[in-house]
């Protein structure tokens, strides 16, 4: 009986085999990194940075503004970013404090949009 034509079948079939484990990862990993990209993208930087300017305005505004001012305008920057980047904001500022020989007021700021939150703590 002749045996060679069987290791070759045989073979053949294990080469497949490796091939087909071999896409599997290779696939996975095309996937991963679209996945990573993806979630680079969607990040809202460029959201974000509008509403540090916007707090970072009203804050260097808020010391010449009388209270109903300052509510009105707390109110419009929280309805502006919900109406059109569909984003909840928060945002407040504390007491002075001394940092580093400055006396300088920490700003809160949270951004959440549904898939990103952010939240940061300024000293201005």
């Amino acid at each position: 009986m002749n045996e060679e034509g069987q290791w070759i079948v045989l073979m053949g079939l294990l080469v497949a085999v490796a091939l087909f484990f071999l896409a599997l990862i290779i696939n996975q990993s095309a996937l991963v990194g679209q996945t990573t990209a993806e979630g680079v993208l969607e990040f809202p930087k460029n959201d974000i940075r509008d509403l540090r300017e916007a707090v970072f305005d009203y804050v260097d505004a808020a010391g010449a503004l009388d209270p109903i001012e300052r509510v009105d305008i707390e109110k419009d920057i929280i309805t502006i970013s919900l109406e059109r980047k569909n984003a909840v904001v928060q945002f407040g500022n504390g007491t002075p404090q001394d940092v580093s020989g400055r006396w300088l007021r920490p700003v809160d700021i949270h951004y959440n949009n549904g898939v990103t939150v952010y939240n940061e703590t300024v000293y201005y």
